[in-house]
C-alpha cells in the first residue's frame, strides 16, 4: 500500500484529518488522530468511500454536493459512526487543495464536539424543563411578587391578553399594566378589583373578565407561598368565551334546527338522542320517536363499518369534533352514504353537554367521484394505477412503514429493446405486447400491493411491508414470469425486463428519492446486460454524479480548448525505424488534475460528448501530420475513433474535407478502429470502410482479440492492420496462454497479408520474442513514451 506524499504531514497535527481523492470520494490519507476518534485500527480507513463514514442520511446529500462539485469549501457539523457503531458529534471543514498543475485532493478536518455538545444539551435540557413546568397547564398564568412585580408568565397568557411582541422582548411590567387596563371593557371597576386583591396577600378569588375585543376569561386568583410565607401570587386566566357561546348556540339551534335541510339530532351527555329534526325522518325514514334513546353508535353502525364507527366516535371525544363520510341504511334497508359533521358540546370542566350530528346524502356525488378519480388516476392502457395514484399509496405506505417500524419495497421495471416492438411492428402492436405484460405482473403480486404504469414501457411496483428477501422474491417471480414466450398474431416472441430495488426508509424517504434510486439502480442493469435486477447503493447516485461532473468538465474543456495530443511512436521491430506516431488525447483539468482517458472517454462515449471531441481529435492529428509531411518527411498518424464517431452519417466526408483542407495525402492516416465498430451494423461499415480505403486511408483493427473477433469481416473488409492488445503483450513471453494467443493473431494476419503492431511492449525480451514471431510494428516504453508535438519534433525530427 503506497503512502500519499502528504501521509507524514497531517500525522504531525493534533487535529483529525483525511485526505479524500476528488474524482471517486475515496479516502487516501487518513492521520492517527482520525483513527483513534473513529476507534479503529490504523490504517484501516485506506480506500474507503468516504460516505461509508456518515452517521446521518442528510450527509450523503452533503457529499453527493461534494462529488458535483458545487463547492470548494464547506464548514458544517454532522455525525460520524465509531467502530462499536456510537455516534460521535464533528465539526467539519472540506477543502478542496490543489497540489499541483495535475493534481488535488479534498482537506477533511474534523474536531470532536461530543463533550461540549453534551454541557450544552444538559443546560438545554434543564432550561426546558423550568419553562416546560410553566408552559405545561392549559390556563394562562401570571406570576408577580407580593408587590406586584411581574416574576413569570407564559405563552398562552400573552395570547389571551393579545400581548404586542415588543411588550413581551422586553421585561416592562408597567407597559403590561398599561396593556391589561387598556384591554378591560370597564376598566375602572378591574382595577378596583385588582386593587382589592393585592391588598390581601392570603386572599383567593375567581373573577370573570369581559375585554373589549369580546373575550371572556375567568381568572383564579391564588396566594404562592415560600417556607410558610406568602411571596408573591399566581393569576390563572381561561378563555370561557366559547364556552359560553357554544351554550348561547344550543339555544339558537333549538329554534333553527327544525327548519333545516341537513338532517340533524341532538343527545344529552350519555350519547342519547333527544331530538331529531324533520330532515333527519326524510332522509333516514326514521321518525323522531323511534329514535329517542338509541346512540350514535346504534344509528350508524351497519354490518361492515362498526369498526370505522368506534373510531370516529373515539376521535369525537378526544378531539371534540368529527367530520367524514360514512356508508348507513334507510329503514327499508337501502344503503346510502352520509356526509356527517358530528360536534361535541362542552362544560367549562371539559365534560360533555350534548352532542350534535349533521349529515346529508351524498351517493349521487360519490358515484360522479368515483367515474372521475378513475378517469384521473389510472392508465388509460392498462387500466393500473398510474403516477398520480402511485403517490398517493406511496404516501399511505411511507404512513403506515413510519408508525410501525417496517420496511416497504419499490421495484422499478422497465422493458428490454422495447423500442424494437413498436418500430417493427407499429404501436398498436406494442400496446397489446404491454396488456399481457400487465397481466403477468399482476400474477406476480399480493392483493395488498400495487402494479403502476408511468408511460410507455416503465412500470413500477409498490410492495407492502416487503424487506430485501421479499423484493427479491418478487422480482425473480417477474423475471420468470415474463421469460415465458408471448403468442400474438401467430408470432412468439419472448420479452425481458431490467429491475431496480429500493427500500424505504434506507433508500430514500420520498417518493421521488424512491423512484429516482430504483431508476438508478435499473440504469445499473442495463449497463451489465439486462434481463436481471439490482438493489439500489448509496454509491451509484455518487457515481452518477461523479460522472456528470466528469461530463460537464469535458464540455467546458472541449469549448476552452483543454484538451491536448500526445504523439507515441511507432518503430519497425526489424530495423528500428521510425514508422509514424499514435495520436494519444491527454486532458489536465483545473480541479480534478490529469484525468485518464481511461476515466473520462468511457463516460464521454456514454453521454455523446465523444463525438465533438472525436472530430477535433481527428483535426488536430490531420493538421499536425500535415505540418509533419509539408517537407517531403514521410510521417504516418494514427487515430482512435470511438464507435459513435464512426456511425455519424457525416463521418467518411468530415475525413475527406479534413484532408483536403490541410492538402495531406490520405496514407498519412491511419484509423484504429475496435472489433465492436465493424460488427454492430456489418453493411453499414462495409460501406464505409470502403469508402475510407478508396479515399487512400489505412484502417487497422485496435485491442485485437479483446472483443468479439470474427474472421468474415477480417475478410470481407478492406484491413491493412492488427493491433494486438497490451493485455496479451504484459505476460510475455512467460505466459503460455499470451504466447499461443500472440502467435495465432500474427500467423492469422501474415496469412490474411496484414501488417501487425504490438502496443505495450516494455522489456527487450518481449520484442525479442515479437521478432521471432515477424511482428512487423511496436510501440511502448521499451522505444518511447507519448510526447507532446514539440517534443517529438525535438528528438526525432531535427
Amino acid at each position: 500500500m503506497k503512502a500519499h506524499p502528504w501521509q507524514s504531514l497531517i500525522e504531525g497535527l493534533l487535529e483529525a484529518v483525511i485526505l479524500v481523492d476528488p474524482i471517486q470520494l475515496r479516502i487516501v490519507a487518513a492521520n492517527k488522530s482520525i483513527h483513534h476518534l473513529l476507534q479503529v485500527p490504523p490504517g484501516s480507513l485506506f480506500g474507503k468511500g468516504i460516505v461509508d463514514l456518515a452517521a446521518a442520511p442528510e450527509d450523503v446529500f452533503f457529499w453527493e454536493d461534494v462529488a458535483a462539485g458545487l463547492s470548494e469549501n464547506i464548514h458544517s457539523e454532522t455525525l460520524l459512526k465509531r467502530a462499536d457503531g456510537s455516534i460521535v458529534q464533528i465539526e467539519r471543514r472540506v477543502t478542496l487543495l490543489r497540489m499541483g498543475l495535475d493534481s488535488s485532493v479534498y482537506v477533511v478536518a474534523i474536531n470532536d464536539h461530543s463533550s461540549q455538545r453534551q454541557v450544552e444539551n444538559e443546560l438545554e435540557k434543564l432550561i426546558a424543563e423550568l419553562r416546560a413546568t410553566l408552559e405545561s397547564t392549559a390556563d394562562g398564568i401570571l406570576v408577580t411578587d407580593l408587590d406586584g412585580a411581574i416574576r413569570s408568565y407564559n405563552h398562552l397568557f400573552a395570547e389571551l391578553w393579545g400581548l404586542p411582541d415588543g411588550l413581551m422582548t422586553q421585561r416592562d411590567d408597567k407597559a403590561i399594566y398599561a396593556w391589561m387596563d387598556k384591554s378591560m371593557l370597564d376598566a375602572r371597576q378591574y382595577e378596583e378589583r385588582l386593587g382589592t386583591i393585592t391588598r390581601s396577600p392570603l386572599m383567593e378569588a375567581t373573577d370573570v373578565l369581559t375585554l373589549r375585543s369580546g373575550k371572556i376569561l375567568e381568572r383564579v386568583t391564588l396566594p404562592q407561598y415560600a417556607r410558610g410565607r406568602p411571596i408573591g401570587r399566581v393569576y390563572s386566566y381561561r378563555d370561557i368565551t366559547q364556552r359560553l357561546a357554544d351554550e348561547a348556540r344550543l339555544r339558537l339551534a333549538a329554534k333553527v334546527f327544525e327548519s333545516s335541510t341537513d338532517a340533524i339530532f341532538i343527545t344529552d351527555a350519555e350519547q342519547k338522542i333527544v331530538t331529531t329534526n324533520p330532515s333527519f325522518e326524510r332522509l333516514s325514514s326514521y321518525t323522531e320517536q323511534e329514535m329517542l334513546g338509541k346512540t350514535p353508535r346504534e344509528f350508524f353502525s351497519m354490518e361492515g363499518n362498526a369498526t370505522q364507527v368506534e373510531n370516529l366516535l373515539n376521535e369525537l371525544e378526544n378531539l371534540g369534533f368529527w367530520e367524514g363520510e360514512l356508508w348507513n341504511r334507510r329503514k327499508n334497508g337501502h344503503a346510502y352514504l352520509c356526509m356527517i359533521s358530528l360536534v361535541k358540546v362542552a362544560d367549562a370542566q371539559g365534560g360533555a353537554l350534548h352532542y350534535i350530528g349533521f349529515f346529508k346524502d351524498r351517493t349521487e356525488t360519490h358515484t360522479a367521484k368515483q367515474k372521475i378519480e378513475e378517469l384521473a388516476f389510472t392508465d388509460v392502457l392498462t387500466g393500473l394505477p398510474n403516477r398520480l395514484l402511485l403517490d398517493e399509496r406511496i404516501r399511505q405506505a411511507i404512513t403506515i412503514s413510519s408508525r410501525n417500524h417496517s420496511t416497504f419495497a419499490l421495484l422499478f421495471l422497465d422493458l428490454d429493446h422495447f423500442k424494437q416492438i413498436n418500430d417493427a411492428l407499429g404501436h398498436p402492436f406494442g400496446d397489446r405486447v404491454l396488456l399481457q405484460v400487465t397481466e403477468r405482473l399482476k400474477k406476480c403480486i399480493r392483493q395488498v400491493d400495487t402494479a403502476s404504469r408511468l408511460g410507455g414501457d416503465e412500470f413500477v411496483l409498490l410492495l407492502h411491508e416487503a424487506d430485501a428477501e421479499g423484493a427479491e422474491i418478487c422480482a425473480r417471480r417477474v423475471l420468470e414470469e415474463l421469460s415465458a414466450p408471448f403468442s400474438l398474431d401467430g408470432m412468439n416472441f419472448t420479452v425481458t425486463a431490467s429491475i431496480g430495488i429500493a427500500l424505504y426508509p434506507a433508500d430514500g424517504q420520498s417518493m421521488a428519492d424512491l423512484i429516482k434510486n430504483a431508476d438508478s439502480a435499473m440504469y445499473h442493469v442495463k449497463e451489465r446486460g439486462r434481463s436481471d435486477f439490482r438493489f439500489y447503493q448509496r454509491q451509484m447516485n455518487i457515481g452518477l454524479l461523479s460522472r456528470m461532473k466528469l461530463d460537464h468538465a469535458m464540455r467546458q474543456a472541449l469549448e476552452h480548448e483543454l484538451f491536448r495530443l500526445h504523439y507515441q511512436p511507432q518503430i519497425e521491430l526489424a530495423t528500428g525505424k521510425l514508422l509514424g506516431v499514435e495520436a494519444l488525447l491527454r486532458w489536465t483539468d483545473k480541479d480534478l488534475g490529469e484525468v485518464s482517458p481511461s476515466q473520462f472517454i468511457p463516460v464521454a462515449e456514454e453521454s455523446g460528448v465523444i463525438v465533438p471531441i472525436g472530430n477535433w481529435v481527428l483535426q488536430t492529428a490531420i493538421r499536425q501530420a500535415a505540418l509533419w509531411n509539408r517537407d517531403g518527411k514521410s510521417m504516418r498518424v494514427a487515430i482512435n475513433v470511438s464507435a459513435l464517431q464512426f456511425q455519424q452519417a457525416n463521418f467518411v466526408d468530415s475525413i475527406a474535407a479534413a484532408l483536403q483542407e490541410h492538402d495531406l495525402q490520405p496514407q498519412c492516416i491511419e484509423l484504429e478502429l475496435t472489433e465492436s465498430i465493424l460488427i454492430k451494423d456489418a453493411e453499414d461499415a462495409l460501406r464505409k470502410l470502403e469508402a475510407l480505403a478508396a479515399l487512400g486511408v489505412k484502417l487497422a483493427i485496435d485491442d485485437f482479440g479483446t472483443g468479439y473477433s470474427s474472421l468474415s469481416y477480417l475478410k470481407r473488409f478492406p484491413i491493412y492492420k492488427l493491433k494486438i492488445d497490451r493485455s496479451f503483450i504484459n505476460d510475455l513471453p512467460g505466459n503460455e496462454s499470451d504466447i499461443a494467443i500472440v502467435t495465432a493473431i500474427i500467423s492469422l494476419a501474415h496469412a490474411l497479408k496484414l501488417r501487425v503492431i504490438a502496443e505495450g511492449v516494455e522489456t527487450q525480451m518481449q520484442r525479442d520474442f515479437l521478432q521471432q514471431l515477424q511482428c512487423e510494428e511496436m510501440q511502448g516504453y521499451l522505444f518511447a513514451h507519448a510526447m507532446s508535438a514539440e517534443e517529438f519534433e525535438q528528438r526525432y525530427l531535427r
